[in-house]
């Protein structure tokens, strides 16, 4: 159960990063404190002078937010997929690169390893 309550921390965080711009200001300062920077809802609720039931409720319609417009755009489904690509892309290009050591030693092929690489680089960001 913990794994799942990171995994949704973690999911959360995410969703945060792509559509926090679409929050009131205080469920996106709530959320930011709740899910990056691990605060309890006690410790949000004493910081900012109200309830702990007041930040839950902020927290829960921020997630309903955040879980309908991913459910809408599918954005972080899609860089996740992306992700795992490069991650596969990577693998490939590692694999080249070890043949080419072990059978041709092509400067050229290597010079193109390391190019793909820097745009492998270039595309995580």
């Amino acid at each position: 159960q913990e794994a799942d309550s990171v995994e949704k921390t973690v999911y959360l965080s995410l969703l945060l990063d792509f559509y926090g711009e679409l929050l009131t200001e205080k469920q996106r300062e709530y959320a930011e404190l709740y899910y990056n920077e691990n605060l309890s809802l006690g410790e949000i609720a004493e910081n900012d002078g109200i309830s702990r039931q007041a930040v839950r409720e902020s927290l829960l319609r921020a997630e309903t937010v955040l879980r309908s417009t991913e459910d809408k755009t599918g954005l972080v489904e899609r860089h996740n997929r992306l992700l795992a690509q490069i991650d596969e892309a990577e693998a490939l290009l590692a694999q080249v690169g070890k043949w080419n050591t072990e059978h041709r030693n092509d400067p050229e092929l290597l010079s193109l390893c390391r190019r793909m690489q820097a745009k492998l680089d270039e595309m995580r960001l």
